[in-house]
């Protein structure tokens, strides 16, 4: 085992922000819609049609859901990702985001900059959003404020990050005139840059407190994420700022367990621990009550479906996907690409992961507020770590059934162990296949048998 954790909950909300961008009016498709996907497939490749009881409490708690629809919004989010994916590839260039409301996430809404694509978007059974600005366009104006971010002092402007449904970029800022300062250093004053004003500054959540999960060189505390190979080398990722390469760590009990092989801080905030022989790696997360939840892929979650944490000071406690491709400036660094969270954490939660459902989804990084008035956390993206460290996810479908064929003849074939982005193509079996959801490609998961997650070109 790779550590302990213990269990409390309390739902946080953090306020919206701006007002949900002007949905489309009937009009002819520019582009014919793409084939429906059935019902249960994406439920069934993602896990979510059969989710550990306590998982369905801890949400039902957090989110303050009726009986019956924890179990309903998990096979929502998991098909609604499909149509988000599909639907992503079909309009191209015009997609500016996708996010999913309601307290089953029933409703899945897709932006668009072209009016012609409202009929194939309302197709797929999504709302559509005719707004100005592509997803591409918002990104990159998201990536002027990280460059200003390495000229000028972020202290009074610590997060700013690409928000979709208001089609804007958003600047949080403790005081406006530091928000307009920042806006203009990066040069992108009137591109549809909003301000939000918060007092509140992110920090990390690293400790020096002892307790359960991991510590470094026998004092600062952190918590496990998620467990992961390199070859035959066990271990687990966690943060970055939780330790620096050669740093020696011991378990929960204090017993010899490994050391950090890698780890980036600050620019993204991640890291990984190669174990001795004495653990085990295992896809078990520890969830409500102490009990055990199986990860069974990386499957990357749309803004605004639900997601649980897990952490070595608070326990597991559940909210809200807010956005994704954020920045946060922490007065140690600022850190890039991170995900915004409902979720509260509390210092040595960092490290602790995140999962929507049974797909692994990140890491904490930091965060402000507490678990006993409520906050907001960052969480670092799990695909990224595994691509930039080279790492397998230890999961629950990749210790049965039989990997699936790979095509090595063609360089760009499909290969398990890959991190694929949403969007990208490979070829398995002669056929040519388009990436709907980003994930790490498990064994299991060929083009062929997970319409889920590609698309036949």
């Amino acid at each position: 085992m790779l550590g302990r954790h213990t269990a409390a909950g309390r739902r946080v909300a953090l306020t919206a922000i701006g007002a949900l961008a002007l949905t489309g009016a009937t009009s002819a498709a520019a582009a014919e819609p793409p084939p429906a996907v059935p019902a249960s497939t994406a439920a069934q490749t993602l896990g979510a049609d059969r989710p550990p009881a306590a998982l369905l409490r801890a949400l039902e708690r957090d989110l303050k859901l009726k009986p019956g629809q924890a179990a309903e919004r998990l096979v929502n989010e998991a098909e609604a990702g499909v149509r988000a994916g599909r639907l992503r590839n079909s309009l191209g260039e015009r997609f500016a985001g996708a996010w999913l409301r309601g307290a089953t996430a029933a409703e899945l809404t897709v932006a668009t900059t072209h009016a012609g694509d409202v009929a194939a978007i309302q197709a797929q059974g999504a709302k559509a959003a005719v707004v100005k600005r592509p997803l591409s366009e918002l990104r990159a104006v998201k990536q002027k404020l990280d460059a200003a971010s390495a000229r000028v002092k972020t202290r009074d402007t610590p997060v700013w990050y690409v928000d979709v449904p208001t089609n804007r970029v958003v600047v949080q800022a403790t005081k406006r005139s530091a928000a307009t300062a920042f806006i203009k250093s990066a040069g992108v004053r009137g591109k549809g840059v909003g301000v939000r004003l918060s007092e509140h500054r992110p920090r990390l959540f690293a400790d020096l407190v002892g307790g359960e999960a991991y510590y470094i060189n026998g004092s600062a505390r952190c918590s496990i994420g998620f467990s992961v190979t390199k070859g035959a080398q066990q271990g687990f990722a966690s943060a970055g700022h939780c330790g620096s390469p050669q740093d020696e760590t011991t378990g929960f009990d204090m017993s010899e367990q490994g050391t950090f092989q890698a780890s980036t801080f600050p620019g993204k905030d991640m890291s990984w621990v190669a174990v001795n022989s004495d653990w085990t790696a295992t896809a078990d997360v520890k969830g409500e009550g102490g009990q055990r939840t199986q990860v069974t892929g990386s499957v990357q979650a749309l803004v605004g479906a639900s997601i649980c944490r897990s952490g070595s000071t608070t326990g597991w406690h559940c909210g809200t996907i807010e956005q994704h491709d954020t920045s946060v400036s922490y007065s140690e660094g600022t850190v890039n690409g991170v995900t915004e969270t409902t979720v509260c954490a509390e210092p040595g939660d960092s490290g602790g992961p995140y999962l929507s459902g049974s797909q692994a989804q990140g890491v904490t990084s930091g965060g402000s507020g507490d678990c006993t008035d409520g906050g907001t956390t960052f969480y670092q993206p799990i695909n990224p770590i595994l691509s930039d460290f080279g790492l397998v996810l230890k999961t629950a479908s990749a210790q049965k059934g039989v990997p699936a064929p790979q095509d090595n003849g063609a360089a760009d074939a499909w290969a398990a162990g890959r991190v694929y982005e949403a969007g990208s193509t490979v070829t398995h079996a002669g056929v040519r296949y388009q990436c709907l959801q980003t994930h790490q490609a498990q064994g299991r998961w060929s083009p062929v048998a997970t319409p889920a997650l590609w698309q036949k070109m």
